[in-house]
């Protein structure tokens, strides 16, 4: 081989993406997902750079680098299931340059290489599914619930407050009468950080948590549920919510479903926002704590 044919060989490999390298990832990804600009990149890196997670996994993600050249890059975010040990990972931004795709194997492997942790793909372009389902994803989701809480009747009174810094007691968070696990707290302190509506409905039998992204969905002002205890509990504080959430220019409520839900108004409309799971733990409906979704609003 002469000299002049080495200089072509590609020098392709996948590693961890370093403080060093956002940059030039905030770059690529802007160029990959030309819909946000450069500054939503290298905020959205930024403030991975300042999140606690799990120790010892990826903070960012990996890339794909031809010499020093960007030319592939996946974002993880590494987090705790709610009230578990279990870890999962929310696999975002995920992006190879055309012409490096036939390498994009080097990043899966590294990407979904831990088989105690459940990976997340709750944004799939429709394109990509076929792929995903190909590296071993399966649908958790197959639709959306679009709710119109507010016109539903509520059996009991439930009162609706935002989250508000409330006293502890034997480790546990006194709401009136009533407790939040510590766990749940600082889940709603978290996602009221990340622009989120953190909520809490006092009801006879107990205090329930509910968080909420705001969304704008072909420019129509919604909610989407981020996390509660159970759809069951949405479905009791429906109407409450509902119209408090009205109040506040939020007329809709998107429900991650399989299905219609029992006992709530609205539509379901299948193959709409559609999620997918790899792993050992199948998630629930009704939590995407710490995703994408809950701290990005995407």
């Amino acid at each position: 081989m002469r000299a002049t044919d080495l200089a072509v060989v590609p020098r392709i490999r996948s590693r961890q993406i370093g403080e060093t390298d956002l940059p030039k990832v905030a770059d690529f990804l802007a160029r990959g997902f030309p819909k946000k600009p450069r500054e939503f990149w290298a905020g959205l890196l930024r403030f991975l750079s300042e999140r606690s997670a799990p120790s010892e996994l990826p903070r960012y993600g990996y890339l794909l680098e031809n010499g020093d050249r960007v030319v592939g890059a996946v974002l993880l975010l590494f987090s705790t299931v709610p009230g578990s040990a279990k870890i999962r990972c929310n696999v975002s931004s995920w992006f190879v340059e055309e012409g490096f795709r036939s390498y994009a194997s080097l990043l899966v492997s590294k990407a979904l290489s831990r088989r105690d942790v459940t990976y997340l793909n709750i944004t799939p372009a429709p394109h990509t599914l076929p792929i995903i389902t190909a590296q071993g994803f399966l649908p958790y989701s197959r639709g959306v619930f679009v709710a119109l809480a507010a016109m539903q009747s509520s059996r009991s009174r439930v009162r609706v407050s935002p989250r508000t810094t409330l006293p502890r007691e034997r480790g546990r968070v006194r709401v009136g009468v009533c407790e939040l696990e510590p766990f749940e707290q600082s889940v709603l302190d978290d996602h009221a950080k990340f622009g989120c509506m953190s909520l809490c409905c006092e009801a006879p039998d107990g205090t329930y948590p509910f968080v909420f992204r705001p969304r704008l969905i072909k420019r129509i002002p919604c909610a989407q549920l981020v996390y509660c205890r159970s759809l069951d509990h949405f479905v009791r504080c429906a109407g409450p919510i509902g119209r408090f959430l009205l109040l506040r220019g939020r007329p809709f409520v998107l429900i991650d479903a399989d299905g219609p839900i029992r006992g709530l108004l609205g539509r379901y409309f299948p193959g709409r926002m559609p999620k997918y799971f790899k792993g050992p733990d199948r998630p629930r409906l009704g939590d995407l704590a710490y995703t994408e979704t809950a701290m990005f609003g995407m």
